[in-house]
Parts: C-alpha cells; sequence; structure tokens
C-alpha cells in the first residue's frame, strides 16, 4: 500500500512532524513493507513557517519582539524565494503558546509583538509577506499590531491608546498613515483557519474568547469594545467586520483585510500548494490525518478539511486520528472523511493525554494498520 500521512500539530503538545513520525512508527509495526509517505501540515497557525520554509529550502530569522502579555519573546519568521517572500505567525509572537494557561488573559493580551515581526520582515524586503493568524493569544483587533507598524490609535485626549482588548473601549482617533507607507507595494496575504466574522454569536470574542482565558462577563466586554473599534473604523473609511476570516486571530483578520488590503486566503489551501498535495495523492491507497481534537470546527478551514477535500476529488479515503473527537462529524465525512479514531487509551486526565500523545498515536495507528491490511 501506498499511504500519506498529512496531520496537524496536536496544540500544545506535538509538532505536526513529531505526529506523523508516530503514526508511520505505529503503522510500520503492522505494515513494514508499506510504501510511506510524510506531510506534516498547517493552516495557518503555529508550524505553518517552518512548512513552509523546509519545503521550499528557506530560512529562519530569529528575533525578539514582545509577547501578548507585554514580556519578551523569542520569535522567528521565514524567507523563501531568495528573500522575496516572508512568513509570520501570529503564534510565535502573540501565540496561547506564549503564555502559560493559568496566566491567560484576553483582555489584556495584545498582537503588538506580531506587528514587530511584521514590521522586521518588511524592513527585510520582503515583497510578499504571508500572515499565519492561528494560535493567537489575543482579541484585540489587531490594535497592537497596527501600533507596532507605526498606527496611531487615539483616545479623546490624543493619546496612545493601552494594549489590549479592554482598551479598545477608549478608542477615538484612527490614523493609519504611517502603517500604509510601510506596506505600500507589499504583497500581505493572510493565511487563516477559519471564516469567522469579527461580531456576533460566531465572531472573535465569543467563539474564541474562552479559550484564550476570557470569562463570560470578559467575553461580553470584548464584544462590545470589537463592536467600538469596528464602528471608529467604519468612521475612518474602514470595514473591518463583515467579511469572512475578519474575527480571526481577534480580529487581526479585519485589521489587515480591511485596514492594510491583505489578501484572505485559507491556511490550509497555501500549504497544500506548497506541498504539492495533489500530485501527491496520486496512486495513493490512504491518506492519514488528524489534529488535537477532531469536530463541526474541523471542517472549516482546518487541515482535516483540507486534506478530506482534496482526497476526496483524488477518490482517496481519508481516515483521521485525533486526542478528542466530537460527536458532530457529518460535515467532515461529507467532504471525504470515511472515519476518526481518538488516540485515548481509556479515561485519562489532560496531563496524561498530553505526555503519552505520542506512544498513543503510535498504537492507535498500529491497530489501523492491522484493521486496514485484514480488510484488503
Amino acid at each position: 500500500m501506498r499511504i500519506l500521512v498529512a496531520p496537524d500539530s496536536f496544540k500544545e503538545c506535538l509538532t505536526a512532524a513529531q505526529v506523523s513520525s508516530a503514526i508511520v512508527a505505529g503503522w510500520r509495526q503492522a505494515a513494514p513493507d508499506d510504501e510511506i509517505v510524510e506531510l506534516p501540515m498547517a493552516d495557518g497557525g503555529e508550524g505553518t513557517t517552518e512548512i513552509l520554509v523546509n519545503t521550499r529550502q528557506g530560512r529562519l530569522r530569529h528575533c525578539q519582539v514582545e509577547g501578548p502579555l507585554g514580556e519578551p519573546v523569542s520569535a522567528y519568521y521565514g524567507v523563501i524565494d531568495d528573500g522575496r517572500t516572508a512568513i509570520v505567525e501570529v503564534a510565535q509572537a502573540s501565540g496561547l503558546q506564549c503564555v502559560p494557561e493559568s496566566q491567560r488573559d484576553a483582555l489584556c493580551s495584545s498582537s503588538y509583538g506580531t506587528g514587530e515581526l511584521l514590521r522586521i520582515a518588511l524592513e527585510s524586503g520582503a515583497e510578499t509577506i504571508i500572515i499565519g493568524l492561528g494560535g493567537s493569544a489575543c482579541t484585540d483587533a489587531g490594535a497592537g499590531l497596527l501600533q507596532a507598524l507605526g498606527a496611531n490609535l487615539l483616545d479623546q485626549d490624543g493619546e496612545q491608546i493601552s494594549r489590549g482588548g479592554s482598551a479598545l473601549a477608549s478608542l477615538a482617533t484612527i490614523d493609519l498613515s504611517a502603517a500604509l507607507e510601510r506596506v505600500a507595494g507589499v504583497n500581505l496575504i493572510v493565511a487563516t483557519d477559519v471564516s469567522n466574522l469579527l461580531l456576533g454569536e460566531q465572531g472573535a470574542a465569543r467563539v474564541f474568547g474562552p479559550q484564550k482565558g476570557a470569562g463570560v462577563n470578559s467575553v461580553g466586554l470584548l464584544e462590545r469594545n470589537l463592536q467600538h473599534f469596528a464602528r471608529c473604523a467604519s468612521a475612518h473609511g474602514f470595514e473591518v467586520s463583515k467579511f469572512p476570516g475578519s474575527g480571526a486571530a481577534g480580529g487581526i483578520g479585519g485589521a489587515l483585510g480591511g485596514m492594510l488590503a491583505a489578501q484572505i486566503r485559507s491556511g490550509v489551501q497555501i500549504v497544500l500548494e506548497a506541498l504539492e498535495f495533489e500530485q501527491a495523492l496520486v496512486n495513493a491507497d490512504l491518506v492519514i490525518t488528524g489534529e488535537g481534537s477532531m469536530d463541526s470546527q474541523s471542517a472549516a478551514g482546518k487541515v482535516p478539511a483540507g486534506v478530506c477535500a482534496m482526497a476526496k476529488r483524488a477518490n482517496v479515503p481519508v481516515i483521521g486520528l485525533a486526542g478528542m473527537v466530537g460527536s458532530e462529524l457529518q460535515a467532515l465525512h461529507d467532504i471525504g472523511l470515511a472515519a476518526v479514531f481518538s488516540i485515548a487509551q481509556g479515561p485519562t486526565s489532560k496531563a496524561d493525554a498530553l505526555s503519552n500523545a505520542s506512544i498513543n498515536l503510535q498504537n492507535t495507528a498500529q491497530q489501523i494498520s492491522r484493521l486496514v491490511h485484514t480488510l484488503r
């Protein structure tokens, strides 16, 4: 058999490459003679930069920027195509991975560090910059990012507003002239894994705020502040809330697409094209994909959705592996997922699930391999 192994990372646990290696190790225990092709994936979140850099023979450039809560963090961006294209990840500078779970604060977290990374990439002379939006810790409508690029976001007294989503309520005046000058002539491409709008029941605050540390009251406050930001933007001639992806990364998608004229694209499609995934499907018998949690959200722009859709067009079945499996999977089945299996070996704590993820992936992959070969 010819097997393509194309998973996303298991967030805060294993990189996509580590997930792929564990699946391959387990599969080979039962079927050592199968031809296996590893294609670790990403969808605009963490790992996107490394995958594109490795695929396109680029390099990483390391720097220190401001983290979500104002602390310095070590981050990197990627350069490919002889420096003509740069890749910046929100997750690197403003991501959940930068903040311990107990310290996450959706009201105070800022995208300023991502703006610093973007500014450095611009200063490197890149003609195209791909900005991956997954895994953010902030819900500040991209305000911090804009300020790092030189924008003036001022309160009634003419002072710069503070960092974080809670400060958006004080916004009165927006002057983007310096930021727009910085990005003039540069092709900005947003790689996103969600299509959520900025506001509303499926917006940035209500859907993603809780995973960033926002309680019920904080979610309501963030929603009102995002509404205020959108009204201010509209008064200055910018629409930041009504297009798909405007709610990505706590509203960074809205700022980039609505204020800096960035093109919004599916992150997984960008990666699939870079990896020439369609060509890799030729003569494949089976694809194995996965991510930390597979549920209804996985069908909306995540790695499993992109992999399943392309594999379905090639008539190649797809099996998914996940740490957690949701109950609403019909949307994934409709686009090509044959079945999904949880790697959990029984009731366990979150800490044990994370620490045993690699061996659990191996064990599950081995059992699936045995089943597949028995049925052939």
